[in-house]
């Protein structure tokens, strides 16, 4: 009987052993699965963030070209403030003549200088315009001749100091979209 006794205890053992070894593999695989994203989850976030970029981005492109616009109409209209103000102050001392020019000599076609900050003495815009060949960015072509890119397409603006205007081709629809 001892023998027998001591064969229940083993065996006892065993399977005591063996449910607790059972016990903990299905509390750790319970474990993992907590801490773990299925496949299934995975490419369900990866799409929704897909589709979040396709629509976003387009967005952001389009906010930059409408804040170009908007900083171009601004710097316009302060041109043809300032082109004005100078003719007052001209006919205030007797002169009846509009500025000349619009920038202090500066070559056709280069980049990283200020336009449009002053002319003889005179204050156009107080900071001046920094020149560049980009999108957003203004760039004297020729004598009183000045362009700016938006969008990839140049429009070119005129300066007739005859008549102090400051305007562009009306034909072009950027043209229009800056001047109105």
């Amino acid at each position: 009987m001892g023998l027998v006794f001591n064969i229940k205890t083993i065996y006892i053992n065993e399977a005591s052993a063996s449910l607790h070894l059972l016990l903990n593999f299905s509390t750790q695989r319970t474990h993992m699965k907590k801490s773990a994203f299925t496949m299934i989850e995975l490419i369900f976030v990866i799409v929704v963030l897909g589709i979040l970029a396709a629509v976003a981005i387009p967005k952001l492109s389009a906010t930059r070209t409408d804040a170009q616009i908007s900083k171009t109409k601004a710097d316009i209209a302060s041109l043809r403030s300032s082109i004005i103000s100078e003719r007052q102050g001209r006919l205030l001392q007797g002169e009846s003549s509009y500025i000349g020019s619009l920038d202090s000599n500066v070559s056709n076609n280069t980049a990283d200088v200020l336009l449009f900050d002053a002319y003889g003495g005179a204050t156009l815009l107080m900071y001046g315009v920094t020149t560049k060949d980009a999108n957003g960015h203004w760039l004297k072509t020729a004598t009183n001749q000045y362009t700016y890119k938006v969008d990839g397409n140049s429009i070119l603006f005129t300066y007739l100091p005859a008549n102090g205007t400051f305007d562009c081709d009306h034909s072009n629809s950027y043209c229009k979209i800056l001047t109105q």
